[in-house]
């Protein structure tokens, strides 16, 4: 017999609705990928944490790092820390820091398991940044507090560089400086505007084809120092025309959570092999992980119908998840993460449960099903109803 609930629709109106889709497709145990896979993965709030919730980040510790051992056994990275992580939207600096430490002292107990962590400028105060040397201190800062506890670094984007910067040639200096210093190759995060609006202009312009020149000169003049850049612009035709541009042996992480089955999956086009395809750094993934890690495990087979079979129909979940206001995405994750069984709450650091509406959750239910990624069905039903109660959806 169907599951069935009441949801609302797009009239504002209740309607029933039956279930439909099947469980996630389950890797086989040990899943090897020919791609590069990391999940940037969320954070799971102590909701009985006596704090201001606004003001400061409680975090179920215990919750969080489970997931990410959940990840692991699934054969995907962890990029720790990031904007999934709400970074710079209620977990400050010193909680991040924690965070990457608990998540690499668990990542030496799974052999093979990948972290990448997120360092930024986001501890100093941008009323009080006047210059880029203010800039440069910050990274280094972090960067040195990462490096102390054995961790590869994801230079995520700086709004305190951004806002101070007058020119292309600041950031080239700013990295130049940062990848100089790098103790191993790092990965670059070039975070859209859609994602983040104290961005707007990153590289130094709003142009994003002459953003992309200096992007691409700076880890020209570093390659050895370049694992690869992740950039999340949205568009598919910039990514893989940036992607084309890098130099040998530096990886595309697509950060495009519209477009993500195609890009991983390639074209086969470019001078060197990585050109004609990407590998993966997603906040998407933590919502999708078992698909996500069956579909690259199919692809790693030749199983490309496969690939696409598994992981198309969550593209339209992914884009509904990553609607406008895209930075508000992180809510759907940790939606469908206490959907999923996860985590026994939905309740989110700065209490962020609160920038996406029931109709968006209703649609968001409905597009997961469709996509068959609800790992418990029934659970999923009640919880969903629970959501409709406290609305007054009875």
């Amino acid at each position: 017999m169907a599951l069935t609930l009441t949801l609302p629709t797009a009239d504002g109106s209740l309607s029933p609705y039956a279930l439909r889709g099947s469980v996630p497709a389950k890797p086989p145990a040990g899943v090897k990928f020919n791609r590069i896979a990391y999940s940037a993965a969320h954070v799971v709030a102590d909701p009985l944490a006596v704090v201001d919730p606004w003001l400061q980040a409680a975090v179920d510790w215990d919750t969080t790092i489970a997931y990410r051992q959940h990840l692991w056994s699934l054969g995907l990275g962890v990029a720790e820390a990031m904007d999934t992580a709400q970074r710079g939207m209620g977990l400050d600096w010193p909680t991040s820091l924690e965070l990457i430490r608990r998540s690499l002292d668990a990542a030496k107990d799974v052999p093979g398991a990948l972290v990448a962590s997120g360092c930024g400028t986001d501890h100093l105060n941008l009323d009080e940044v006047k210059n880029v040397d203010d800039v440069i201190r910050g990274y280094e800062e972090q960067m040195a507090a990462i490096e102390k506890l054995g961790g590869k670094l994801i230079v995520m984007a700086s709004r305190a560089l951004a806002r101070v910067a007058k020119s292309p040639a600041d950031y080239e200096r700013v990295y130049d400086r940062i990848l100089s210093q790098a103790k191993q190759p790092v990965v670059l995060h070039w975070l859209g505007e859609m994602f983040d609006p104290a961005l707007a202009g990153y590289w130094g312009t709003s142009n994003v084809d002459a953003a992309m020149d200096t992007a691409v000169g700076i880890i020209a003049a570093h390659p050895d120092k370049v694992d690869g850049i992740k950039i999340s612009l949205l568009d598919k035709d910039k990514e893989i025309a940036m992607r084309r541009r890098l130099p040998s042996g530096v990886r595309m992480y697509t950060g495009d959570d519209f477009n993500y089955a195609e890009l991983i999956a390639g074209d086969g086009q470019g001078s060197e092999p990585m050109h004609g395809q990407s590998d993966a750094l997603l906040g998407i993934f933590d919502a999708i992980a078992p698909a996500a890690s069956s579909a690259l495990g199919e692809l790693a087979q030749g199983n490309v119908d496969k690939f696409h079979a598994i992981l198309g129909p969550t593209v339209p979940l992914s884009r509904h998840i990553f609607a406008a206001p895209t930075r508000f995405y992180k809510t759907g994750v940790v939606f469908m993460a206490w959907l999923n069984g996860h985590q026994k709450h939905f309740t989110m650091v700065g209490g962020q449960q609160s920038t996406r509406s029931l109709q968006h959750f209703a649609e968001l239910f409905r597009l997961a099903d469709a996509a068959n990624v609800l790992e418990k069905p029934e659970l999923a039903v009640q919880r969903m109803k629970t959501l409709l109660a406290i609305n007054g959806v009875e």
